[in-house]
């Protein structure tokens, strides 16, 4: 491995900077070096013990490089830019990957072309995350990427990709990181010094061999139980279409007798003023802001009162009346039916519905709906944050039954949506365990437990 560290100049120019010259590669540390932390203590204590298992520093069975220190421009076609964002859980994810020209491609491979087996890594912003390159991907790396090449066969990279997504070395690689004031990193001039734990070739081929068996069937289940969860929803939301679509029909198949087209600005209004939160009558209301509402459910989260959260800006009263929809990025959909009275952002609006003309539980599934989601959203286009203004707030129109047909329909949505949450709630747990199970293998296998 070279011991002259690679030009970091400042004023380089970028192409220059990306690699011009011949293959560049880290620095190596002076030896003796070895990272401290629980990792290395629990190598040399569990696992080096076990079947020959040693520790070895990177630089000992593995050629480290990084990547460029500039981004070139992007095209459609080509070989493929590698960015950080691929990176995810041990797998390469090109779903919206950019390329470079054949030009530039050559360029920001002078300093190291990725090869099938080499394993990839991040060292700012998105720590821990590695992947394999696959055979046939041709592409360079990005910004703030480094990669790992094995030497003389000793490391099979899956071993040593699977230990570097472990539970035990994430924990190593967080002890190690160094915190900015934008993004953490980790020192690539340091990488060739870390430990990691090495036991015999065949002892790493049957990890592996393991590891792939089990994490194909977690795979499976995930892929399951992420489909069932789809499925929930989408059930649920084809029953809500399925009531608000009936305002484009007619007679017998849609709206029927007393069916009557409205605009929103006829059905509900904005009553509240904005209040001073730092006056003693309202410091020990609830106060509710978007991030305080779940998307797409209208469940409440971590709530706490204008004191405890040291409110300063206005914000809205709202009482139990009131349905509360934030006008911010309304493709999220938070839209809560609160049970309480407190205070909410500026940034929500707080709908007050016209008993005459509408149930608090109807508006609820109204602006939960798609039909309403999909102009709001068409409402929002603006420079900065998307966000809906009253006045086209006000201005959709909808076919609403009378009230006693309002109060069915709502029922029985709020059933659905209720069998909905529940099944959502049994998926979601099981993707958690199915994520801690695999931490679980990852943890075993590199305690010397698998």
């Amino acid at each position: 491995m070279s011991k002259s560290p690679a030009s970091r100049k400042s004023n380089a120019a970028p192409h220059a900077r990306a690699g011009a010259g011949k293959l560049q590669k880290v620095p190596e540390l002076a030896e003796g070096e070895l990272a401290e932390g629980r990792f290395l203590s629990l190598s040399k204590g569990g696992v080096a013990m076990k079947n020959g298992w040693q520790t070895k520093q990177l630089r000992e069975v593995a050629e480290i490089f990084d990547g460029p220190h500039a981004t070139p421009k992007t095209v459609d076609t080509g070989p493929v830019f590698l960015g950080i964002s691929a990176l995810q859980d041990g797998v390469i994810n090109l779903g919206e990957t950019r390329h470079v020209t054949e030009q530039d491609y050559k360029r920001w491979t002078r300093r190291v072309r990725p090869q099938p087996q080499d394993v990839v890594f991040s060292y700012e912003t998105r720590l821990g995350q590695a992947a394999i390159i696959p055979g046939g991907l041709e592409c360079c790396l990005g910004r703030r990427m480094g990669l790992v090449r094995f030497k003389g066969g000793a490391v099979v990279p899956q071993f040593f990709l699977y230990q570097y997504i472990s539970p035990l070395f994430r924990e190593f690689l967080d002890s190690k990181t160094i915190r900015g004031a934008t993004v953490d990193r980790i020192s690539i001039k340091d990488f060739p010094s870390f430990p990691i734990a090495f036991p015999p070739l065949p002892e790493q081929q049957r990890i592996v061999g393991i590891l792939d068996a089990a994490f194909e069937g977690l795979a499976t289940a995930k892929a399951n139980a992420e489909k069932n969860l789809l499925n929930a929803r989408a059930l649920f939301d084809s029953h809500l279409q399925a009531v608000f679509s009936q305002r484009s029909l007619s007679g017998a198949e849609g709206r029927g007798k007393g069916w009557v087209e409205k605009a929103l600005g006829e059905i509900c209004e904005i009553n509240s003023k904005l209040i001073d939160p730092r006056k003693k009558e309202f410091l020990d209301l609830t106060h509710v802001g978007a991030g305080n509402i779940e998307s797409q459910t209208g469940t409440f989260v971590d709530l706490k009162t204008a004191r405890k959260e040291g409110l300063i800006s206005g914000k809205f009263l709202f009482d139990e009346s009131m349905v509360l929809y934030s006008k911010i990025r309304p493709y999220l959909m938070k839209v809560a039916r609160p049970d309480f009275n407190g205070l909410c952002s500026a940034d929500m609006y707080p709908l007050a519905p016209f008993p005459k003309e509408i149930t608090r539980n109807y508006l609820f599934h109204l602006l939960m709906s798609k039909g309403f989601t999909d102009y709001a959203i068409q409402g929002s286009a603006r420079a900065g944050m998307p966000k809906v203004n009253r006045e086209h707030l006000f201005e959709f129109k909808v076919w609403l039954p009378p009230v006693r047909k309002q109060e069915e329909l709502s029922t029985t949505l709020d059933s659905l949506q209720e069998e909905t949450q529940r099944l959502a709630a049994i998926y979601q747990r099981k993707l958690a365990a199915l994520e801690s199970l695999k931490k679980s293998l990852l943890h075993q296998a590199f305690t010397g437990e698998l």
